[in-house]
């Protein structure tokens, strides 16, 4: 896939945890929950149709391309992950929650993948 930024994998991610709670998502529903413009979300989605990892249907329902579920999917392990772990260290979820937002990004596959084998919870 690639180097992605953060600001990709927040966008998908977001997509994937509304797809999830929702029938459709929609670009209003991607700044609502994360808290950005219409106008930033707006040039966001276009760059990620131009990226291939959304389509934007005929009636302005977002989908994710498989490359992009594939993406938002190890990012939100990564996110579950780290926020489950820093819990089971003590941590309280509000921290933990926001600490495994910026742990998510920082760690290649490769590195993420040798903590979680190293890491038994």
């Amino acid at each position: 896939m690639g180097t992605v930024n953060e600001s990709v994998e927040d966008y998908l991610e977001a997509i994937l945890i509304l797809g999830q709670k929702y029938p459709v998502v929609r670009s209003i529903d991607i700044a609502n929950e994360l808290g950005y413009s219409k106008a930033s979300v707006s040039v966001a989605i276009k760059n990620l149709i131009k990226k291939d990892y959304i389509i934007v249907e005929e009636h302005g329902y977002i989908t994710l391309t498989k490359t992009g579920r594939e993406l938002a999917e190890s990012t939100y392990e990564r996110h579950e992950w780290f926020t489950h772990w820093l819990v089971s260290l003590g941590v309280n979820e509000a921290t933990a929650k926001t600490d495994a937002c910026h742990l998510e990004h920082a760690l290649s596959h490769e590195s993420f993948e040798a903590i979680k084998r190293g890491v038994q919870l």
